[in-house]
This record gives C-alpha cells, sequence and structure tokens, in this order.
C-alpha cells in the first residue's frame, strides 16, 4: 500500500437500479437519499453511527433504495436457525465462523481477492463501533479487509439532524493509519446518530 495517504475516488461506474418504492418511504418519512453509483465491483463499507436498533431499518431501505447488492457479517450459528438463517442471507448477510484459522478478516480478504479475480460483484457493509453503546472508537475489521485486499472503502453515514442517508465519499486507503483516519473523520464530522451521546470517536481503537 502507498504511505503518501488516501485517495478520493470520484469516479462512479458501477450504477444500480434502485427501488422506486424504498424511496418514496424514505422520502415519506423525511428522509433524503444521497448516492450516485460506486467506484469499484468489490470495497467496504462503514455505517456510522451506529447508535440505535432503527439503524438497521433504516439502512435497509437505504440498500434497497440505492439497489445495492451488499453484504454484512453475521455468525455461522445465526444461519443455521430456521427461518432466520434464510431470513438474514436474503437481507445480504453472509456467515463467518469466528474459530476460523484465518480469522473472520483473513477469510473475507480471500472473499474479496477472489470477487476480484472473477470481476464479480462483492462489497461488505460494516458498523466499525460493533455496538450500539459509547466506545473509544472503532473496531479494525473494516481496515484489515479494506487494506488487505486494496478495495475501496465507502463511508455511507446515518444522518438523524439533517435527515440525510446515503454514501458520498470512497476512499483508496494509503495503509497510513493515521492519514486515513483523519481524511475518514474529517469526511465524516457533522453527522449525528439518533442517539448522539452514543456515537463513538472517529478512530481506531485496536489493530
Amino acid at each position: 500500500m502507498k504511505s503518501s495517504g488516501p485517495v478520493v475516488l470520484n469516479e462512479r461506474p458501477v450504477q444500480f437500479r434502485g427501488s422506486k418504492l424504498a424511496r418514496w418511504c424514505l422520502k415519506w418519512a423525511g428522509w433524503t437519499l444521497d448516492f450516485d453509483g460506486m467506484p469499484a465491483r468489490q470495497g467496504v463499507i462503514v455505517v456510522y453511527p451506529h447508535t440505535s436498533n432503527w439503524d438497521f431499518i433504516l439502512g435497509i431501505f437505504a440498500k434497497w433504495a440505492m439497489g445495492m447488492p451488499a453484504n454484512f457479517w453475521g455468525k455461522d450459528s445465526l444461519f443455521r436457525v430456521p427461518l432466520l438463517g434464510p431470513w438474514l442471507s436474503w437481507l445480504g448477510g453472509v456467515p463467518v465462523n469466528r474459530s476460523s484459522p484465518r480469522g473472520m478478516v483473513g477469510d473475507m480478504v480471500d472473499r474479496m481477492q477472489r470477487a476480484k479475480a472473477e470481476d464479480r460483484f462483492q462489497w461488505l457493509v460494516l458498523a466499525p463501533e460493533g455496538t450500539r453503546s459509547l466506545t473509544a472508537g472503532w473496531r479494525s475489521g473494516f481496515y484489515r479487509v479494506a487494506c488487505g485486499a486494496e478495495v475501496p472503502l465507502g463511508l455511507a453515514y446515518l444522518d438523524y439532524g439533517r435527515r440525510r442517508v446515503g454514501m458520498d465519499t470512497y476512499l483508496q486507503l494509503s495503509g497510513d493509519r493515521a492519514l486515513d483516519m483523519h481524511l475518514i473523520a474529517e469526511r465524516l464530522a457533522g453527522v449525528q446518530g439518533c442517539e448522539p451521546e452514543r456515537a463513538s470517536p472517529v478512530q481506531l481503537n485496536e489493530l
């Protein structure tokens, strides 16, 4: 990875046809969707902030409105539960085995690299805070996957202050954690969660 700093990706060659019904639902609820495509067919998305159970519902409607077939991590045991497992798969859930020798991150890097080699669509959505409660910062899984697979990072936001949801910034990370996180924090400055006091600072809590 380069160390001169992250690069903002402005091109949006990957386009989708989202659900008009989902867009209408968001508009009816008073929300504006910000989305104009993606820079590549593979990548990682972080969703910030995550402070309420409402975030998941809002995120699902935004995903449908965008028309983006992205995936999210889920414990593999959940996918073996009748009804719940098929429902999670339908929503885009990807079962992960936490006891895998390569770990969740290693497995996802492998999946992402295979998708790149096959030119197959593969975007992973993560809530880097990992919980709705206040924490000291973000978990580093998203960062290690994006850097390990050398794929873009999309910054998605749930801004209850402005009633805007979407994703309009994509970065090619440099591998310099300080520089990368500084730009991420800069781009997400001012975003307000449903419960603002629970939003964690935009910084890596562990690596």
